[in-house]
């Protein structure tokens, strides 16, 4: 049995970086023309544009969450979905190379999933994306009988929420403790549809955009979020809010943590799955809610310093530096 199985995407980053990449606010109107956010990158249209060396790395959040795991000396596995290619033959020898079990569905039809990353100098990013096999499981092809562990961390990207509900559910009968953290295509679903999900989960992260977005309560009301995630999720509900830090609530107490200072913004990608994984690698160790924020928080703070989403996951050893000893915390009752 493994300590630990990760469930979801597996993808082959390439990092493209170039000084000519610009960031562009201009919200008036940006917004008119699809821009939601008020912000682009931005580059000449038809010129040629001189680009650092490529940096190529696995990423997605099945394959980075198992390598937080493994770092921090966990028994780990992780089901993948990944093409019958180059690639998909990369992301398997780097994921034995972390001391990370793949068990791996190949596609013979469909190459393994790709993204292309537009990296500006202040460490922003646009991120190109080829779904290709990772979001194609049929449950005919997952090896059901391989899936012991203590703990399943699942980031299902496009994997179809029946597929993930029936696993879920599989899981749990064997003692599993569940974590997850949703993609856009399950909390578009709405928490209505999800809630049979939710209802069986030990741990949900999400960003604050995502809770408000799947619980309907107002972006900037705390208390109304936590009381609607609470009552949607059956464990703990881990919410992050960028540079102020992030909120957990096991439904009797609410855990305020704030955030470690990053020594240089280099590249966000992966920072959500190092969180988020680390918030579970935290939880698995101790049992502590504390211990996990921490863990979390300082897992992500040493990512967004390197370019890819693995590079500096931290190891156990690392995490026990001095740096990463003290973390503002506060506790409430809900």
């Amino acid at each position: 049995m493994f300590e630990v199985l990760t469930i979801g995407t597996a993808t082959r980053d390439t990092f493209l970086q170039s000084p000519l990449f610009k960031v562009l606010k201009d919200p008036k109107h940006l917004e008119k023309i699809g821009f939601k956010t008020g912000e682009a990158e931005c580059f000449a249209l038809g010129s040629k544009i001189e680009i650092e060396q490529p940096t190529v790395t696995v990423g997605g959040g099945a394959a980075n969450a198992a390598v937080t795991f493994a770092r921090q000396g966990m028994k780990t596995a992780a089901l993948i979905r990944v093409g019958d290619d180059e690639d998909g033959r990369a992301i398997l020898g780097a994921l034995k190379h972390e001391k990370v079990q793949p068990i791996p569905i190949i596609d013979a039809s469909r190459g393994t999933a790709r993204s292309s990353v537009l990296l500006t100098p202040g460490g922003e990013r646009t991120i190109l994306v080829y779904r290709g096999a990772s979001g194609d499981m049929r449950p005919n092809e997952i090896p059901v009988g391989k899936l012991a562990a203590r703990w399943a961390y699942i980031a299902p990207g496009g994997i179809p929420y029946a597929i993930i509900r029936e696993l879920v559910a599989t899981l749990k009968k064997r003692g599993t403790s569940v974590a997850m953290n949703p993609s856009h295509e399950y909390l578009s679903l709405g928490p209505d549809r999800t809630k049979e999900l939710y209802a069986l989960l030990d741990v949900v992260t999400m960003d604050r955009e995502e809770a408000s977005y799947l619980t309907g309560a107002p972006y900037k009301n705390d208390i109304a979020l936590f009381k609607k995630l609470d009552q949607l999720v059956r464990g703990i509900a881990v919410m992050t809010d960028g540079p102020r830090g992030a909120k957990a609530s096991d439904g009797k107490y609410v855990y305020t943590a704030g955030t470690f200072r990053e020594k240089k913004l280099v590249d966000r990608t992966g920072a959500g799955d190092a969180f988020g994984s680390g918030f579970v690698a935290g939880l698995m160790q101790k049992n502590d809610i504390s211990y996990a924020l921490r863990l979390a928080s300082a897992n992500a703070a040493s990512v967004v310093e390197a370019i890819g989403a693995e590079t500096a996951i931290l190891t156990k050893k690392q995490f026990s530096e001095k740096r990463w000893k003290y973390l503002d915390l506060d506790v409430e009752p809900c």
